[in-house]
């Protein structure tokens, strides 16, 4: 039981992790300055959402096809987008950055994360999960990596940059 909750725990909206949320602009190179540009549309009209869910996450010089799901919480995603976030390690099985603002959330139960999911925990903490496991936590599904082989070794140890970007 004790593996269970060490390993299902997310985003604590109670205890902020030091380093996360540092967004910075996709084009910055090797800035790791933490500075916090967000680099996303800030434009809040339909006009502006892209219209693809089709998502691209690069990591290093590996990248990852993953499919939005076709939920409120996706399309607000997607007007932030390109963004490049430094995403900080929790527990072994996942990699989490905080928006600057809240999306709507429709969380659920999944009762078992997959590699490769990509999950909202609360209203502001991104998730990406590069290992299987079972959990009792709630989340809101912003979408899945389409071929999660490889995430485990290109997310790595530690904290790391992630470019997400619509493509056609």
């Amino acid at each position: 039981m004790l593996a269970l909750s060490v390993g299902s725990a997310s985003c604590s909206e109670d205890e902020p992790l030091q380093g996360t949320g540092q967004q910075t602009t996709p084009n910055n190179g090797n800035n790791n300055s933490g500075n916090n540009n967000n680099s996303g549309n800030n434009n809040n009209n339909n006009e502006n959402v892209p219209v693809s869910n089709n998502l691209k996450l690069t990591i290093g010089s590996t990248s990852f096809n993953a499919t939005l799901e076709s939920n409120e919480t996706a399309k607000e995603f997607k007007k932030l987008l390109p963004l490049t976030v430094n995403m900080s390690e929790l527990n072994g099985n996942e990699k989490l950055f905080y928006l600057q603002n809240s999306l709507p959330t429709a969380s659920f139960s999944p009762r078992t994360i997959q590699t490769g999911d990509l999950m909202l925990y609360g209203s502001t903490c991104v998730v990406l999960f590069y290992e299987s496991f079972s959990t009792s936590y709630t989340y809101t599904r912003l979408g899945r990596i389409t071929n999660p082989s490889g995430l485990a070794s290109a997310v790595g140890a530690g904290s790391v940059n992630v470019t997400f970007e619509i493509t056609d």
